[in-house]
């Protein structure tokens, strides 16, 4: 499905976007990793780059890096990302920046990096890692919304801009997925057990999202498979964003 095909995925070095570097891979894709930490992405044999998606001159070199590497690059996979939980009134203005900055203008940052050469790709593809915090009403996610909101609307607005340069721009809503980051939030919490139990029964299915499964959704944007479709968010959230189930009795 991907053979010959060259993807950066940013974030790669754990979770969502571990899952998604390797399942490219496993799929005939040669995959690099901008993370600040791509260890565990090396040691699968792929080809890791530190990067912070904050930095655009690090941003820059390590995509130059990957393509030179390559020879080119096919597929963009914008997952870097942060947390943060919190009314708007809990997180600092030093904390906004810092959320913004990661996982709004990460994106801007290599995808204007990656952008050169995708538009010499005849299958260019942008997947965005989104949320469903984007499109639902999230308690004490304040910040965390705001930033993946406004990851929807880019994605909508990037594929209409660059639809007729024949690259496609999607991404992925999950809801709740069981990452390190999840893991720290369920630690950090009063009573764990209890807040786990919380965040799955919210799910219709009764369970997290698995890192796998929004990489399988991912790499389905991401595959010239989905050549007609761009403009779209793929919700991968248990069915948190179209059903209303009845109280179980």
């Amino acid at each position: 499905m991907f053979d010959g095909l060259a993807a950066v995925v940013t974030g790669g070095g754990s979770g969502i976007g571990l899952a998604t570097a390797r399942l490219l891979a496993a799929r005939g894709a040669r995959v690099a990793v901008l993370d600040l930490d791509p260890g565990p992405a090396t040691a699968d044999g792929l080809l890791g780059l530190v990067a912070d998606v904050r930095d655009a001159d690090s941003v820059r070199a390590a995509v130059d890096g990957a393509a030179r590497s390559f020879g080119g690059l096919d597929i963009l996979v914008n997952n870097a990302g942060v947390g943060a939980a919190g009314t708007i009134e809990e997180n600092g203005y030093d904390e906004w920046q810092r959320v913004l900055d990661v996982n709004v203008l990460g994106i801007v940052r290599t995808t204007r990096a990656a952008l050169p050469y995708l538009r010499r790709s005849p299958v260019a593809a942008i997947v965005n890692t989104c949320s469903i915090a984007a499109t639902a009403g999230l308690p004490n996610r304040a910040l965390y919304s705001a930033s993946k909101g406004a990851v929807l609307s880019l994605t909508l607005a990037m594929a209409a801009d660059h639809v007729r340069e024949g690259i496609r721009v999607t991404c992925v809503n999950p809801g709740t997925v069981d990452t390190p980051w999840v893991g720290r939030l369920l630690a950090s919490a009063a009573d764990p057990a209890a807040e786990r139990a919380a965040l799955e029964a919210r799910q219709p299915t009764g369970r997290m999202v698995s890192p796998e499964e929004v990489a399988a959704a991912i790499a389905y944007l991401a595959s010239p498979l989905a050549g007609a479709t761009t403009g779209t968010a793929l919700a991968v959230d248990g069915g948190m964003a179209g059903l209303r189930l009845r109280p179980s009795t």
